[in-house]
């Protein structure tokens, strides 16, 4: 009964906006975190592009044993009870990508799903539950993703090799 009523729940609610960039000037929540944080060089950067979406850029390198790079968002606790899936609406350049999120800022797991761009528009649906916990680049042997609320967003990209990248975002829900 539980399971039905939630799954009705989230039907009636229809989707959750997360962020979207078109819509609003202030990116502030916004912020870049790349290997720096260990001694890597990456680089990269948010920009707005001439459509007003976000342009995260930039080259990864893995010298001084570096390797990333990343655009993460934190904000208060949001509530997702009844929501399966998460849907990020972006055009990437042909590379893979990581969406990553976090029930609570000061957990050490990122729970992760993989997904490769295909140089056009597109939307990317990611089921929530199948949302993988890792800390530092390693499968932890925990369950997948569960929570009932979330408080950090994360773009990464970290491929184990040198490469120039540009990702552009749109939107960002929940379903």
């Amino acid at each position: 009964m539980w399971v039905l009523q939630i799954g009705l729940m989230a039907l009636l609610m229809g989707k959750l906006l997360l962020f979207d960039f078109s819509a609003t000037e202030d990116w502030s929540g916004w912020e870049i975190e790349n290997d720096g944080v260990m001694g890597g060089i990456s680089s990269s950067s948010l920009q707005k592009s001439d459509e007003g979406h976000a342009l995260f850029a930039g080259s990864v390198s893995l010298e001084n044993n570096g390797g990333f790079a990343s655009l993460q968002y934190h904000f208060p606790p949001r509530n997702i009870v009844g929501y399966t899936k998460a849907i990020l609406t972006l055009k990437g350049d042909g590379k893979r990508y990581q969406f990553r999120i976090k029930e609570r800022l000061r957990d050490r797991a990122s729970y992760i799903y993989t997904f490769n761009t295909s140089g056009n528009w597109q939307t990317v649906e990611i089921p929530i539950k199948e949302m993988e916990p890792v800390f530092r680049g390693r499968k932890l042997d925990l369950p997948n993703f569960s929570a009932d609320s979330i408080q950090e967003l994360r773009f990464l990209i970290g491929n184990k090799k040198e490469e120039d990248f540009r990702l552009e975002i749109k939107k960002i829900e929940l379903q």
